[in-house]
Protein backbone atom coordinates (compact mmCIF):
# COMPACT_ATOMS: atom_id res chain seq x y z
CA UNK A 1 0.00 0.00 0.00
CA UNK A 2 1.57 3.39 -0.95
CA UNK A 3 2.46 5.39 2.14
CA UNK A 4 0.09 8.10 2.89
CA UNK A 5 1.35 11.50 3.82
CA UNK A 6 -0.70 14.56 5.41
CA UNK A 7 1.02 17.94 4.39
CA UNK A 8 0.14 21.66 5.38
CA UNK A 9 -3.27 22.83 2.78
CA UNK A 10 -1.69 24.94 -0.36
CA UNK A 11 -3.68 27.00 -2.29
CA UNK A 12 -2.96 24.60 -5.55
CA UNK A 13 -5.24 22.24 -3.68
CA UNK A 14 -8.27 23.79 -4.49
CA UNK A 15 -8.78 21.43 -7.46
CA UNK A 16 -8.35 18.76 -5.64
CA UNK A 17 -10.54 19.43 -2.44
CA UNK A 18 -13.48 20.28 -5.20
CA UNK A 19 -13.02 16.60 -7.06
CA UNK A 20 -13.15 14.91 -3.68
CA UNK A 21 -16.57 16.88 -2.65
CA UNK A 22 -17.75 16.14 -6.00
CA UNK A 23 -16.80 12.49 -5.91
CA UNK A 24 -18.09 12.12 -2.42
CA UNK A 25 -21.74 13.96 -3.19
CA UNK A 26 -21.70 12.25 -6.18
CA UNK A 27 -22.52 15.91 -7.97
CA UNK A 28 -20.77 19.28 -8.86
CA UNK A 29 -20.42 21.60 -5.72
CA UNK A 30 -21.62 24.78 -5.51
CA UNK A 31 -19.11 25.84 -3.22
CA UNK A 32 -16.08 28.41 -4.52
CA UNK A 33 -13.39 25.89 -2.79
CA UNK A 34 -10.74 28.47 -4.91
CA UNK A 35 -11.46 31.19 -2.53
CA UNK A 36 -12.42 28.57 0.69
CA UNK A 37 -9.07 26.98 0.34
CA UNK A 38 -6.83 31.09 -0.38
CA UNK A 39 -8.70 32.31 3.26
CA UNK A 40 -7.54 28.84 4.63
CA UNK A 41 -4.07 28.48 3.73
CA UNK A 42 -3.85 32.47 4.92
CA UNK A 43 -4.37 31.32 8.52
CA UNK A 44 -1.69 30.35 10.64
CA UNK A 45 -3.86 29.83 13.37
CA UNK A 46 -5.85 27.49 11.74
CA UNK A 47 -4.92 23.71 10.94
CA UNK A 48 -6.25 23.00 7.52
CA UNK A 49 -4.24 19.74 5.58
CA UNK A 50 -4.31 17.09 2.86
CA UNK A 51 -3.26 13.67 2.35
CA UNK A 52 -1.41 12.68 -0.39
CA UNK A 53 -0.69 9.05 -2.01
CA UNK A 54 1.10 8.36 -4.98
CA UNK A 55 1.64 12.57 -4.64
CA UNK A 56 -2.74 12.78 -5.59
CA UNK A 57 -4.80 14.56 -3.33
CA UNK A 58 -6.94 11.71 -1.71
CA UNK A 59 -8.44 13.95 1.26
CA UNK A 60 -8.57 17.06 3.15
CA UNK A 61 -9.31 18.27 6.94
CA UNK A 62 -10.03 22.33 6.70
CA UNK A 63 -10.55 23.44 10.21
CA UNK A 64 -10.47 26.95 12.45
CA UNK A 65 -9.80 28.35 15.37
CA UNK A 66 -12.91 30.64 17.40
CA UNK A 67 -11.72 33.37 19.73
CA UNK A 68 -14.72 31.79 22.13
CA UNK A 69 -18.33 33.34 22.72
CA UNK A 70 -21.05 32.76 24.34
CA UNK A 71 -18.94 31.63 27.48
CA UNK A 72 -16.94 29.05 25.24
CA UNK A 73 -12.98 29.12 25.60
CA UNK A 74 -11.01 29.54 22.11
CA UNK A 75 -11.51 26.54 20.09
CA UNK A 76 -11.17 24.80 17.08
CA UNK A 77 -14.07 24.40 14.85
CA UNK A 78 -13.39 20.99 11.94
CA UNK A 79 -15.56 22.99 9.26
CA UNK A 80 -15.31 20.35 6.23
CA UNK A 81 -13.51 17.11 5.84
CA UNK A 82 -13.32 14.46 3.04
CA UNK A 83 -11.54 11.52 1.32
CA UNK A 84 -11.97 10.46 -2.05
CA UNK A 85 -14.89 7.55 -2.02
CA UNK A 86 -11.92 4.77 -4.17
CA UNK A 87 -9.47 5.74 -1.05
CA UNK A 88 -11.77 5.48 1.99
CA UNK A 89 -10.69 2.61 4.92
CA UNK A 90 -7.19 3.00 4.66
CA UNK A 91 -6.86 5.13 7.28
CA UNK A 92 -6.45 8.70 5.30
CA UNK A 93 -9.34 10.18 7.86
CA UNK A 94 -7.67 9.07 10.85
CA UNK A 95 -3.81 10.83 9.48
CA UNK A 96 -5.60 14.07 8.90
CA UNK A 97 -7.40 14.13 12.29
CA UNK A 98 -4.28 13.16 14.27
CA UNK A 99 -2.28 16.26 12.56
CA UNK A 100 -4.95 18.23 12.77
CA UNK A 101 -5.16 17.35 16.88
CA UNK A 102 -1.46 17.60 16.83
CA UNK A 103 -1.28 21.18 15.62
CA UNK A 104 -3.61 22.26 17.89
CA UNK A 105 -2.45 20.78 20.81
CA UNK A 106 0.40 22.58 20.27
CA UNK A 107 -1.09 25.55 19.86
CA UNK A 108 -2.60 24.89 23.27
CA UNK A 109 -6.08 24.86 21.71
CA UNK A 110 -7.45 21.48 23.80
CA UNK A 111 -11.14 21.37 22.56
CA UNK A 112 -12.38 20.60 18.89
CA UNK A 113 -15.78 20.81 18.01
CA UNK A 114 -17.49 19.72 14.88
CA UNK A 115 -20.94 19.46 13.16
CA UNK A 116 -22.57 16.44 12.11
CA UNK A 117 -25.52 15.51 11.53
CA UNK A 118 -26.77 12.71 13.53
CA UNK A 119 -28.72 10.39 11.00
CA UNK A 120 -25.09 10.61 8.60
CA UNK A 121 -23.88 7.13 10.38
CA UNK A 122 -20.99 6.72 8.26
CA UNK A 123 -19.28 10.44 9.03
CA UNK A 124 -21.00 10.00 12.63
CA UNK A 125 -19.46 6.58 13.51
CA UNK A 126 -15.66 8.25 11.95
CA UNK A 127 -15.39 10.70 14.40
CA UNK A 128 -16.76 9.08 17.31
CA UNK A 129 -13.87 6.57 16.07
CA UNK A 130 -11.43 9.45 16.18
CA UNK A 131 -12.77 9.98 19.94
CA UNK A 132 -15.35 12.68 19.52
CA UNK A 133 -18.03 12.94 22.02
CA UNK A 134 -21.68 14.63 22.22
CA UNK A 135 -21.19 17.79 23.55
CA UNK A 136 -22.47 20.77 25.74
CA UNK A 137 -23.15 23.05 22.69
CA UNK A 138 -26.66 23.44 21.10
CA UNK A 139 -26.84 23.80 17.93
CA UNK A 140 -29.31 26.37 16.79
CA UNK A 141 -30.99 26.87 13.49
CA UNK A 142 -32.88 29.37 11.18
CA UNK A 143 -34.35 29.05 7.68
CA UNK A 144 -34.17 32.30 5.99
Amino acid sequence: MPEIKVRRMKKADAGAVARIDAAIKKTASSLDYKRIVSEEVKRGADASFVAEMDKKVVGFMISNVTLGSFGADQCAWIAMFGVDPKYMGQGIGSRLAEETFKHYKDKGIVKIYTSVRWDSTDILSFFKTVGFERSDFINLRKIL
